[in-house]
């Protein structure tokens, strides 16, 4: 147990990254709660009437709707861990060779083993609901289907240049994933690099993508660049001390729930949403300590954490268009696509359909995101042939 009574920070030399240690099983419990909190929120959003329009809401209502509001603290903590994971896995490997380009196809696979098939799934789903005639497809314009949104979306440019793909509202986020990819290298360059040069042109490249993205992009890269910071602090303190950050978390959660900006991530979100960062990261630094393998509750946890976790982006990312399919059905069927929030059924039926959608996203899961890693180990087998060929070719005598 630790005694420390006063908490002690300490500069780590590399990210601390460790499968075993209590802060990457925090990890994995956060982004399958924060995955589900998404889709519960939403689902709840679609398929009952807003909170304010209902005149005296039931009490498990209320409760269901405070407990589903926190979607916007979910995405912040999307950010921060992929700060913490991406970030912090870079710097540990920023100066080996080809660091960057097996950086690059990690990040690729990451996202278009899943992005791709769901957009054919939002293809398949707009033409079930007639939203999508495939007799005339959309080539050329920016629309909502169209090949331009499709390519667009897979490089970040939804938000920015064309509109979310399908519409499936979610996909906002990933462009601010995608541009802190490409900026977060090149600030490295621009700082780490011995050649003038390349530091040049890492700074020319990243003022260009800063003057492009989006003021709120831009401002949100530093919640991502802070998960990135504290990847490289361990902070041990008492259990004690470790509680109280806890609480304060907790508390600061329910306030900017109920008080704050809980809409997108925008300018006006951004000073709450620092706050609570920080105290998220300082409880996650907190728990850098081995996990106690001996402990048949932590080994239940961990195994339903990582469950949750490992489906947890195309749970993100498939909600949208699958709750579409439900409320189209829904009001072919009952003519109506929301539910009562006075009638205590309506919380079955919400859940068993939550569950129902949950249940979809995992069988998504496996048919495409659960095949990344052989994906990924493809490519860059590809890209290693490739260079062996390379250098081969380089080191023939001329004429031969």
């Amino acid at each position: 147990m630790n005694t420390h009574k006063v908490a002690k920070f300490t500069l780590l030399k590399h990210s601390a990254l460790e499968q075993d240690s209590m802060h990457s099983l925090l990890i994995s419990l956060l982004r399958g709660l924060a995955a589900l909190q998404v889709a519960a929120a939403h689902l709840r959003a679609e398929i009952f009437p807003g909170f304010k329009t209902v005149a005296d809401p039931s009490l498990w209502y209320q409760v269901l709707a405070l407990a589903t509001g926190f979607a916007h603290q979910a995405v912040v903590v999307f950010f921060l861990i992929s700060g913490w994971l991406v970030g912090g896995s870079l710097l540990n490997k920023i100066g080996q060779p080809d660091a960057l380009k097996l950086y690059a196809v990690d990040r690729v696979t990451r996202l278009w083993t899943v992005l791709i098939p769901t957009f054919g799934l939002i293809v398949l789903i707009g033409m079930v609901t007639n939203t999508v005639d495939p007799g005339r497809p959309d080539l050329g314009s920016a629309g909502a289907y169209s090949l331009l949104s499709f390519a667009g979306n897979l490089f970040g440019l939804q938000t920015i240049a064309v509109p979310n793909f399908g519409g499936n509202y979610v996909l906002w986020s990933l462009a601010n994933e995608s541009w802190y990819y490409l900026m977060f290298p090149l600030l490295l360059i621009g700082f780490t690099s011995k050649a003038r040069g390349k530091r040049a042109l890492a700074a020319a490249a990243f003022a260009l993508a800063a003057a492009f993205v989006t003021f709120p992009i831009l401002i949100y890269l530093a919640v991502w660049l802070l998960g990135t910071a504290f990847s490289r602090i361990k902070i041990d303190c008492s259990n004690t001390l470790r509680v109280l950050v806890f609480a304060v978390l907790a508390m600061l959660s329910l306030y900017y729930r109920v008080k704050g900006s809980n809409d997108d991530l925008v300018p006006a979100s951004f000073v709450q949403d620092m706050i609570l960062s920080i105290v998220f990261l300082m409880l996650l630094s907190s728990m850098q300590f081995k996990a106690d393998s001996s402990s048949r509750l932590l080994a239940r946890v961990k195994k339903g954490a990582n469950f949750f976790s490992d489906f947890s982006f195309t749970l993100y990312v498939v909600h949208v268009p699958v709750i579409g399919l439900l409320t189209y059905y829904g009001l072919a069927w009952f003519g109506t696509r929301r539910l009562a929030p006075a009638d205590p059924a309506s919380a079955l039926i919400y859940a068993g359909v939550l569950a129902g959608i949950v249940a979809f996203a995992y069988l998504f899961y496996l048919a495409f995101e659960a095949h990344t890693p052989r994906v990924r180990r493809l490519v860059k087998a590809r890209l290693l042939q490739a260079k062996n060929k390379g250098a081969q070719g380089s080191s023939m005598p001329a004429g031969s």
